[in-house]
């Protein structure tokens, strides 16, 4: 089996690792084009760019594969890449970039989608996020043949694992990166003897797994405890929670929901110690363990109320006269 990769982040470099450890070929990868990143800026390739350097693989960056597209001289450049290599089918994990039908139907085999949730739970951007932030109590890997679709297409083999209370994003998407490298590999030895299932994903239990904005870590106190504890969670590493003490901006990073009834307006803190600010909620209270300052380092509970002044009475998105300085 001779298979094209197409992918960018973390997740996708730890499946074409897989891959090739299974020694599959992999003439041509794709990925999207290097962006800047860090303190100065710098161009920086993908995680799946560095693998196929490391493996000497050809690398084909196009900014779209649209041929009719904004960039079409990238888009056919990218086509004569996919053409040369002969591949038997193509291997898919968040790439993002959509698939023209062009390419779609350019491999014998098809292309094959590596999707962390299970469809048609999540389809969509970030799928790992929103089965946390819903309070879902499992999710999974489906890997699935693409069609012209958003995450519409059959499902071939499908593999379930459980949500644990404290996982956050970044813990479940390593969970979640190993079992989808495990997938791709049986459903490829599967598809080269002829015998990978396809079944029609069910019309019913659809809903859309909308990209995570920086606007979305904003704290809403009059929400349930339990709610923003996983809301916490499911922004873990990005875009991390959010809440604001007079003029000073606080990141929370950790935090567990209470049972605990509080009296005092949402927002209004309860008490504040080394294990933690408990905050009055909607319903519930929430103990913060995990914050940052503006600029500063992530720290406990206790190394951080002693640089930051937070006591009890104190109300968190509150202005001057309501108990913020």
């Amino acid at each position: 089996m001779r298979v094209i990769f197409a992918g960018t982040p973390e997740f996708a470099r730890v499946a074409l690792e897989r891959l090739l450890a299974a020694g599959f070929s992999v003439p041509l990868v794709l990925t999207q084009p290097d962006r800047p990143a860090g303190r100065g800026m710098k161009l920086q390739a993908s995680p799946v760019k560095q693998c196929a350097q490391e493996h000497g693989i050809a690398v084909s960056q196009p900014r779209s594969l649209r041929l009719d597209g904004k960039y079409p001289e990238e888009a056919a450049a990218a086509r004569d890449a996919i053409e040369a290599a002969h591949a038997d089918v193509m291997v898919v994990a968040a790439y993002g970039l959509i698939l023209p039908q062009w390419v779609l139907d350019a491999p014998p085999k098809g292309c094959l989608n590596i999707h962390a949730s299970l469809l048609p739970r999540w389809r969509g951007a970030a799928p790992i996020h929103r089965a946390i932030e819903a309070g879902d109590a499992e999710t999974g890997v489906t890997i699935m043949q693409m069609d012209a679709g958003l995450d519409t297409g059959d499902m071939c083999l499908v593999e379930r694992l459980p949500i644990a209370a404290d996982d956050t994003t970044a813990s479940l998407h390593d969970k979640l990166a190993g079992l989808g490298g495990r997938l791709i590999v049986e459903a490829l030895e599967m598809a080269a003897c002829g015998g990978l299932p396809r079944t029609p994903q069910p019309s019913e239990g659809v809903n859309y797994a909308h990209k995570i904005e920086k606007a979305e870590s904003q704290i809403d106190w009059h929400q349930d405890a339990e709610a923003i504890a996983r809301r916490l969670r499911a922004f873990n590493p990005f875009p991390g929670g959010a809440t604001q003490y007079g003029t000073e901006a606080i990141k929370v990073w950790e935090a567990q929901a209470e049972p605990a009834h509080a009296s005092a307006l949402p927002g209004t803190v309860l008490s504040a110690s080394a294990d933690g600010v408990r905050v009055a909620c909607g319903q519930g209270v929430l103990r913060m363990t995990l914050l940052q300052r503006a600029g500063g380092k992530r720290l406990a509970a206790g190394d951080f109320l002693r640089g930051f002044a937070l006591s009890e009475g104190s109300v968190l998105d509150g202005v001057a006269g309501d108990g913020s300085p």
